[in-house]
């Protein structure tokens, strides 16, 4: 089927205009932390919002109001759930992932990394990938909380302060 009506078309049309623009009221009523992606909450209302976004467009069950309305509930329960993790402690824990030291000085932690379900080779392609060329010269290499590698040299780990919040198990001891 390549093509049912004019009614269609133009029906897709006004819809996307309007879901469109109701979408980046939304979005920017909802401020920018909405779309940070820092954690995997955020990107699971990234998707989430495409997802409702397109429904809109394409099944004529739903309505614009509908639709609005479930895009305006996401951003919604997003923001509650960043105001709650930013005032509880506990909330926080419970909802975001803590980072993951990966490499502490040119050493791998190899019980994170399984933990983590990271292999040696993913974290020398992140390495790679940030211009290092050697591992000795790795200060950390984080896996973060939204799933992205950071890697700290040792020409610019300085104090390591922003290591602070990573969670560093005890380091084991080699081949282990």
């Amino acid at each position: 089927m390549f093509f049912d009506s004019w009614y269609d078309l133009l029906r897709v049309a006004v819809m996307a205009a309007c879901a469109y623009a109701a979408l980046i009221a939304v979005v920017r009523l909802s401020g920018k932390r909405t779309l940070a992606k820092m954690n995997a909450f955020d990107l699971v209302v990234t998707v989430a919002l495409g997802s409702t976004l397109a429904t809109i467009l394409l099944n004529r069950t739903v309505s614009l109001a509908e639709g609005v309305l479930a895009m305006a509930l996401l951003v919604a329960l997003q923001w509650f759930n960043a105001k709650a993790a930013v005032g509880s402690r506990r909330f926080r824990r419970l909802i975001k992932a803590e980072p993951t030291l990966l490499l502490s000085d040119g050493r791998m932690v190899t019980g994170a990394m399984a933990r983590q379900r990271v292999t040696e080779s993913e974290v020398r392609q992140a390495i790679r990938s940030q211009g290092g060329g050697a591992v000795e010269d790795v200060a950390a290499v984080v896996l973060e909380t939204d799933g992205t590698f950071s890697v700290l040299s040792r020409s610019r780990a300085g104090s390591g302060s922003s290591l602070r919040d990573v969670r560093q198990p005890d380091r084991e001891p080699p081949g282990a």
